[in-house]
């Protein structure tokens, strides 16, 4: 005997699946939100203890921007590694993270800050290893990896960087004084845990914005301590090299800065951020009574944008850059090359 099974009923079963398919969906989403938001980039997990993180993926600035179309007069030597390793960074990098450290002597070859360096993109390793190998002024296995050690001129400053090839796609570099911290960039490497990396990436990570393009976190006025507070183009800012700060770049229709200042309590912060508005309402006056072309208009509106404001225990300044001035800054970025070769040339005979 049949049994007849009623449409209705089908209908149902059919409607229940879906939605337990759409919720199942949703769910992992979630997780995988979850995880992206909790978990740093490769680059930046492999970086040793720092007093600050600095983070940059060059793939969406580069599609935003097109720098690495732009012509570029290119030094000489910078030109010799180009040609010796194939290399062009501006075209191959695809994301690089940065630590700071603190110098102990501010006034020594590095200057008050230090720094260890992780490249991932498009690397030729074997001309790269032959190039580092003809300049190297010494070697040191370890970990199964070649450090290779080269002099840097800087003007007339010199000083050591050690680099080595991490894997095919990647490589490291520190200028610090010792091996330490290439040595803890070679142990993170060998790690598996998607959660390990230096203590200030895991104390402030939480806080970055969720596809911030680029992003800091940590004692990230050290570059322009003056004095133990932050100057910048001469102007002293209300603010001590050693606050913690959540930096970040989103790129929506513009780029949109966002930088906190973690304060001690919200009176503190609140103190904060109104020295700052006050700097802030002077700079854009200046700004204002002076004639503009068309770049400098690009620029006002980038200031006009800023707005100081406190957010619990922090001063939280937002920006937002329009692109054409990214893009002014990117073809100004690529076009210099800094002063920094290697004291002695390959043999590329």
């Amino acid at each position: 005997m049949a049994i007849a099974i009623s449409p209705n009923l089908s209908m149902r079963k059919s409607v229940r699946y879906s939605l337990f398919a759409f919720a199942a969906l949703i769910f992992v989403s979630a997780i995988v939100l979850a995880l992206r938001k909790s978990i740093p980039p490769k680059a930046a997990r492999l970086l040793p203890e720092a007093d600050a993180i600095v983070y940059v993926n060059l793939k969406p600035l580069r599609l935003a921007t097109n720098f690495d179309k732009t012509p570029v007069n290119r030094a000489p030597e910078y030109q010799q590694f180009i040609d010796a390793t194939g290399i062009v960074p501006e075209r191959d990098l695809d994301d690089a993270a940065f630590a700071l450290h603190r110098m102990s002597n501010p006034n020594g070859p590095n200057g008050p800050v230090g720094y260890s360096e992780i490249f991932e993109g498009r690397f030729d390793s074997d001309r790269l290893a032959r190039y580092l190998e003809s300049i190297a002024i010494s070697r040191e296995n370890y970990a199964d990896h070649t450090i290779y050690t080269i002099t840097i001129h800087d003007g007339e400053i010199t000083r050591p960087l050690r680099i080595t090839q991490l894997s095919s796609n990647s490589l490291a570099a520190s200028n610090m004084p010792t091996a330490e911290q290439i040595h803890s960039i070679l142990d993170h490497s060998r790690s598996v845990s998607l959660f390990s990396g230096p203590t200030m990436l895991s104390a402030l990570y939480r806080d970055v914005p969720m596809f911030a393009s680029a992003w800091g976190v940590g004692r990230l006025g050290l570059p322009f301590s003056e004095a133990g507070s932050i100057s910048v183009l001469g102007l002293q800012l209300p603010l001590s090299a050693d606050n913690l700060f959540v930096a970040s770049l989103r790129y929506a229709a513009a780029v949109q800065l966002r930088i906190e200042d973690i304060a001690s309590s919200e009176a503190e912060a609140a103190q904060t951020a109104q020295k700052l508005s006050t700097l802030l309402g002077l700079f854009q006056s200046l700004q204002q009574m002076q004639t503009h072309n068309q770049e400098d208009t690009v620029l006002a509106q980038m200031v006009g944008s800023i707005k100081v404001e406190p957010h619990k225990e922090r001063a939280v300044l937002t920006a937002t850059i329009p692109l054409d001035l990214l893009q002014t800054f990117t073809r100004s970025a690529t076009a210099s090359q800094q002063d920094t070769t290697p004291a002695t040339q390959p043999d590329l005979k």
